[in-house]
């Protein structure tokens, strides 16, 4: 009999400390409905599952993402269902001035609602937005090529004092030609602005020209400090951006995304009007000021009235087939969203059989080790009092 080292009190201590760790992760994962809360738990399915969960949370956003393109392509249908009621109107107007019991005054006052319609029509392209991005303006059309910002000014008659152009001042040296030519030289000096302007001189006219398409704001000039200038202030073009397509992300990953072209949807894309303000009968506007900026088609006479009929009618099947084209993409992302909808699922049930609990079988196995770690307490009490068998040889 040995006293120094009790072996069965440790082999018990040892069970009671492995049924006691045991119990400790069933309560952990019992209380947290989870199989795995820590690497230690299982590497492997740790790093699988958390995959999965990036890949369900991208589809559930992704079908989001989808919800919120159908209603931005019910905003862009829904504005052109107005423009082709506008468009019907517009025509039955042009058949009914078409008629010669009209007299030259009651073809005017048709003219002026025709007139009117088709400003309207240039609003609704003009201002209809979703999150504020306009979308009837041939913006989010990748075929719309826009244009180059430009300045021009003219130093005839300049006899003194300095121009500034892009933030390059240039000093009056009694020729203005030499200096239009030198303040030419001074910006294609600069790097920078080099790599962005074309300029151009002939005689006194100075042009600067963007390289690249879209509205350019540094485009700017001074002749305030030129004394003398006879000939017409400076004249700003701003230029427009090129059109770009809309790209809903409709996938978890990279690539997974639907393009959408939403064409110009205004009245000279239409083809109902031109640009131009020659005739005051056929004033239109941009449906945003009361500028005159276009031409109505005429409907003054039974011919006009009779090739705007067909004009008119032109413009009904644009638009047609634009709100075809939107329903056709709006019934595609609701397909979309039923496949990330069933996706998701599908994700979400093999990430749960990797880390969930199995809450009954987990259960049986926090009793038995509960039991095993009482019994151990109790063996452990028992295996202490061996030792003590020692003292009745010592009596």
């Amino acid at each position: 009999m040995r006293i120094n080292h009790n072996i069965a009190a440790l082999n018990t201590y040892r069970q009671l400390n492995s049924a006691s760790t045991a119990q400790s992760k069933s309560m952990e994962k019992l209380s947290s409905g989870l199989r795995i809360n820590k690497a230690g738990d299982d590497a492997a399915g740790l790093a699988i599952s958390e995959k999965m969960r990036g890949q369900i949370r991208g589809l559930d956003q992704a079908s989001k993402n989808s919800q919120d393109a159908i209603s931005l392509v019910q905003t862009a249908e829904g504005a052109l269902n107005e423009t082709h009621d506008i468009l019907q109107r517009m025509r039955e107007l042009a058949v009914q001035a078409g008629n010669d019991t009209n007299t030259t005054s009651d073809r005017e006052e048709i003219q002026k609602e025709i007139n009117q319609m088709t400003s309207e029509i240039n609003r609704i392209g003009n201002t209809t937005e979703f999150n504020t991005q306009k979308l009837l303006n041939g913006s989010k059309d990748s075929a719309t090529t826009g244009s180059k910002a430009k300045i021009e000014f003219d130093l005839t008659g300049m006899t003194g004092g300095k121009v500034s152009a892009l933030g390059i001042e240039e000093a009056w040296d009694t020729d203005i030609a030499t200096t239009a030519g030198n303040l030419k030289a001074t910006i294609e000096a600069d790097a920078d602005l080099n790599a962005k302007y074309t300029v151009t001189v002939t005689s006194n006219k100075v042009t600067i020209e963007a390289k690249a398409n879209g509205e350019d704001n540094a485009l700017k000039a001074d002749l305030s400090g030129a004394t003398a200038v006879t000939s017409s202030a400076v004249t700003t073009t701003a230029g427009e951006d090129d059109g770009a397509a809309l790209n809903f992300q409709i996938g978890a990953n990279e690539n997974q995304s639907l393009t959408l072209d939403i064409s110009d949807m205004r009245a000279v894309a239409l083809g109902i009007s031109t640009t131009g303000n020659a005739d005051a009968k056929l004033a239109v506007t941009d449906g945003t000021s009361n500028t005159t900026t276009e031409q109505a088609l005429s409907v003054l006479t039974h011919d006009d009235a009779a090739a705007t009929v067909t004009t008119i009618q032109s413009a009904i099947d644009k638009v047609s087939a634009e709100r075809s084209k939107l329903g056709a993409n709006q019934n595609r992302l609701e397909h979309t969203i039923n496949n990330l909808s069933t996706s998701s699922e599908n994700l979400t049930a093999a990430e749960s059989r990797i880390r969930d609990v199995d809450m009954a079988k987990e259960m049986m196995e926090q009793t038995k080790n509960s039991i095993l770690s009482q019994a151990a307490q109790a063996m452990l009490a028992q295996s202490n009092q061996m030792p003590q068998g020692v003292l009745q040889l010592l009596r």
